[in-house]
């Protein structure tokens, strides 16, 4: 983990660390553009063939329906299926309060507008099962949209070795009322979702995290299907000061390091005291963790910066727009007003990322990459489109008119002058001419 001092970064040096370029990016593009016209081309097929390609799965079906989930979700350890309750429970609750109707406003007399709400009706999720399989990432993704009241949903997500899912995602399912899982994954699955097979129905908005070939793919069906946002590897940064605790902070950026090689685990603290003793216990804490190669490969493409004070570490979360970002200080309170750019903030030393991946009631997909600089992460509003209406009463009408009539004048466009002026006239007594009475 290599180590900087803020104060002797150039502006240049600053945007090369906060960058995500990765040297083979354009060989994942190709390879991506490779799947989503192979899928669009031979459909089911081509899923049973990519299952076989990247799963080594042979695959007897595309999914599971509602009677296999329920005998997969039955087999679910006691204590998991409460933890899964109690997120759920936590996480609707969270997500069921987003929920707002919105007041009518009167602009001027006589003119009201409003907004009202629409569930986006068809809508696919994916859940990575790469190297880690992720109920959490079910729950985050469908409670919403059931909330949001979407009137179909598509689940994806990539098979196990035995051709199934496992009994965490079968549970959520059960739980969340999903009646079909497709065994699908990767780029293939976002083609699937974006363009529809004989089997995978075609939806409107595409969601969730994933591998940098699912991000990939995400972003290239843009022109035919909305997304949630770029969710690409996984990433924390840490802002720590003299107040925090090394032990602490390090298991935190063990814990998202351990997603995958390509995570991102940055640590920007006041103190190389601070510092020192936070890689001194990454080792420590390295030994005893089961993926700790893929773990440690993360760390090894990460870095930590010292920062004179913590505005100064302020400002390089900020610029770097972190997924994940934690404010391991007892002064954090200060700090939130200068927070610009970020997915997700746990304050203080007893609010460890984890809790926010699964169950303290937050939505984990996240932007990230740095599009937290203009990206939300997933919420009930996700699923939801906003429709605006309007109403004009005869004063409405007389009211706002003229001013209607200069713009569109001003405008050249004539046609929308007249549609207000053909109602003022009409309303006046003028009248206007019908067609057939030109004629006579």
């Amino acid at each position: 983990m290599k180590i900087y001092n803020y104060t002797d970064l150039s502006k240049l040096k600053i945007e090369e660390l906060c960058s995500r370029q990765i040297e083979d990016d354009k060989l994942v593009e190709e390879r991506v553009t490779d799947i989503i016209s192979t899928v669009k081309k031979d459909g089911d097929q081509a899923l049973f063939n990519f299952a076989k390609a990247f799963d080594k799965v042979d695959l007897e079906k595309l999914f599971l329906g509602t009677e296999e989930l329920k005998a997969i979700a039955s087999t679910i350890p006691t204590e998991a299926k409460k933890a899964i309750d109690t997120a759920y429970q936590n996480i609707k609750t969270f997500h069921q309060s987003q929920l707002k109707t919105e007041d009518k406003i009167e602009t001027m007399p006589g003119v009201v507008c409003w907004r009202e709400s629409r569930a986006i009706e068809k809508v696919g999720l994916y859940i990575p099962g790469g190297t880690a399989v992720l109920p959490s990432t079910f729950l985050m993704l469908a409670t919403p949209a059931i909330i949001a009241g979407c009137k179909e949903i598509v689940v994806c997500s990539p098979p196990q070795s035995d051709g199934k899912t496992n009994c965490y995602l079968a549970y959520c399912a059960v739980l969340l009322g999903i009646e079909k899982i497709f065994l699908i994954g990767g780029a293939q699955a976002v083609a699937a979702m974006a363009f529809g097979t004989e089997s995978v129905p075609r939806v409107y908005k595409i969601f969730g995290p994933g591998n940098r070939y699912v991000t990939t793919a995400k972003t290239m069906v843009q022109n035919k299907v909305a997304i949630d946002m770029p969710a690409g590897p996984s990433e924390v940064l840490v802002i720590a000061d003299d107040t925090a605790n090394p032990s602490f902070i390090a298991a935190d950026l063990l814990a998202q390091a351990e997603h995958g090689t390509d995570s991102q685990a940055i640590l920007v603290a006041t103190s190389n005291q601070i510092i020192a003793d936070t890689l001194k216990e990454i080792e420590n804490q390295l030994t005893i963790l089961p993926r700790k190669e893929i773990a440690a490969k993360a760390i090894a493409n990460s870095y930590a910066v010292f920062a004179k004070n913590l505005d100064e570490a302020m400002q390089f979360s900020n610029e770097y727009a972190p997924e994940h970002l934690i404010l391991a200080t007892e002064h954090f309170q200060s700090l939130i007003p200068l927070i610009i750019n970020a997915g997700s903030v746990f304050l203080g030393n007893f609010t460890p990322e984890s809790v926010g991946d699964y169950a303290s009631g937050t939505n984990h997909t996240l932007p990230t990459s740095g599009f937290a600089k203009a990206y939300s992460g997933v919420s009930t509003d996700a699923f939801l489109k906003k429709i605006t209406f309007q109403h004009l009463s005869a004063e409405g009408l007389n009211n706002i008119g003229n001013t209607v009539e200069i713009l569109a004048e001003a405008e050249g466009l004539h046609a929308h002058k007249n549609a207000v002026s053909i109602r003022l006239g009409f309303e006046s007594g003028v009248g206007y001419p019908r067609s057939e009475d030109k004629k006579t």
